[in-house]
């Protein structure tokens, strides 16, 4: 296809998903000036965000002040980088921690989304400080349905049920998509600019074995349209793709709930032993990676150790009081109890727990490595939830610069194809060991906004 009257009718800027990095994108496209259309593959919006918590990493915001956390872009870029090892693009880190507070402010004052720095999150698993944001009390769910809102007030159009199949373009400019409707019909959208803001390929176990086999064996707690078809579709044009084998594991989805246990229950305190009653690893050191040392112990089970002071502290944030209202949570008086309700080995169980407890009396690090100078161990009465691991959603995807354009092979960008949220490469490095907590969803806002105000630019040019 290469003439525009071919298309069933043409706008001036397309996106494909309406999660976050897609509603985000239709925002500021629409602060720019242009008024475009999103698309969707689902009979309602949520995707990846929707499972989520809500929450993202801004770094420099008028909340941290008013809190007292300094904290800037350089710092965050800083973070990013030790994180990941050193092993990501700088450009895309670059742009996350620089457009991050503005991206949160823009969307607090233009859009009034009441985002706001969420203390119950420790500075922690790589953030050197407290950046995590969110509508406290909400889930992502709820931020998807407010950015709708916004949307619907500004008379933004959203398409459900149409899902991309195909991209038209000529040398490097996109002409249009091909999207198939619930019915199968096949409609021919013409556009002067394009985003991907499509979920990642954690549904696609052809892909996920692919291009990271060691989660073979690990369950998918993501949205099951996350299919990686935008990455596909822009691959055929020749898009590059980067860090294919990057994704977020996590060890403490609920067996059977299926809900998350947040990381602050460890964060302040807690542990997790295997079924054996053993501890296994540092719970502080790998909120991601931690979901490999999980899968290798018996039957790939464990249970998270806490008391009543963290579930105090932790009780508040929707994943746990959930697990509360379903008395999820074993309760015992002692570990000897504990053992019992859990199955766990009671002389084992001892030593998991009371080795932590002596390495916190003397302010000193346990033999795996977790420091107990500062933090405090549970204690009786005790709480338990049986975990597992599983996979959450994936981080690589299409190569993009600072502008959210994607790259071809010879490195030069689409003149006006853009990417953002999991159909993008974030910045977490080769594998899972790179993944800053909530930066699935930073990398989704920071980029929509990124990429919303690319392509107006390049909609008018």
């Amino acid at each position: 296809m290469s003439e525009a009257e071919e298309f069933d009718f043409s706008v001036p800027v397309l996106i494909a998903g309406a999660g976050a990095c897609g509603a985000v994108a239709a925002l500021a496209a629409f602060d720019a000036g242009v008024t475009p259309l999103v698309i969707e593959r689902d009979d309602r919006p949520g995707g990846s965000t929707g499972m989520s918590q809500g929450l993202f990493c801004a770094a420099g915001t008028q909340s941290q002040r008013e809190h007292g956390i300094e904290d800037n872009a350089d710092l965050f870029f800083a973070d990013i980088i030790e994180k990941a090892r050193g092993q990501t693009d700088p450009v895309i880190a670059r742009a996350l921690a620089d457009h991050s507070g503005a991206t949160l402010e823009w969307l607090r004052e233009a859009h009034g989304l009441p985002w706001e720095l969420d203390l119950r999150f420790r500075a922690s698993y790589g953030n050197s400080r407290q950046r995590l944001h969110g509508w406290p009390g909400n889930s992502g769910a709820e931020m998807v349905q407010l950015l709708h809102r916004r949307m619907s007030d500004a008379g933004i159009d959203v398409l459900m049920e149409a899902r991309l199949v195909d991209i038209y373009a000529r040398d490097d400019r996109i002409l249009g998509v091909a999207i198939e409707r619930a019915d199968g019909a096949i409609e021919k959208i013409g556009c002067d600019a394009l985003i991907l803001a499509c979920g990642g390929f954690g549904a696609n176990r052809e892909m996920t074995n692919r291009y990271m086999p060691e989660t073979a064996t690990l369950k998918y707690n993501g949205h099951e349209g996350s299919q990686g078809e935008a990455i596909v579709v822009a691959q055929r044009l020749g898009a590059v793709l980067a860090d294919m084998g990057s994704y977020q594991g996590y060890a403490m989805l609920t067996d059977p709930q299926g809900i998350s246990v947040p990381p602050p229950v460890l964060i302040e305190g807690g542990v997790i032993v295997n079924k054996l009653g053993e501890r296994f690893t540092d719970e502080s050191a790998d909120i991601a990676g931690m979901v490999h040392p999980l899968a290798r112990q018996p039957d790939g089970l464990g249970w998270v150790i806490y008391d009543t002071r963290i579930e105090e502290r932790c009780a508040a944030i929707p994943e746990l009081a959930q697990l509360m209202a379903l008395n999820a949570p074993k309760i015992a008086d002692d570990l000897d109890a504990l053992a019992v309700l859990t199955g766990t080995e009671s002389s084992r169980l001892h030593e998991a727990i009371e080795g932590a407890q002596r390495a916190a009396q003397a302010g000193a690090r346990d033999h795996f490595g977790r420091s107990w100078s500062s933090d405090r161990p549970p204690s009786e009465p005790y709480r338990a939830l049986k975990v597992t691991g599983a996979l959450y959603h994936t981080q690589g995807g299409l190569q993009i610069d600072g502008a959210a354009r994607v790259l071809r092979d010879d490195g030069t960008p689409f003149a006006n194809l853009f990417a953002g949220g999991g159909s993008a490469r974030s910045v977490s490095g080769p594998s899972s060991w790179g993944y800053l907590p909530a930066m699935g969803l930073t990398t989704a806002v920071v980029l929509g906004r990124l990429a919303g105000q690319s392509a107006a630019r390049a909609s008018v040019t």
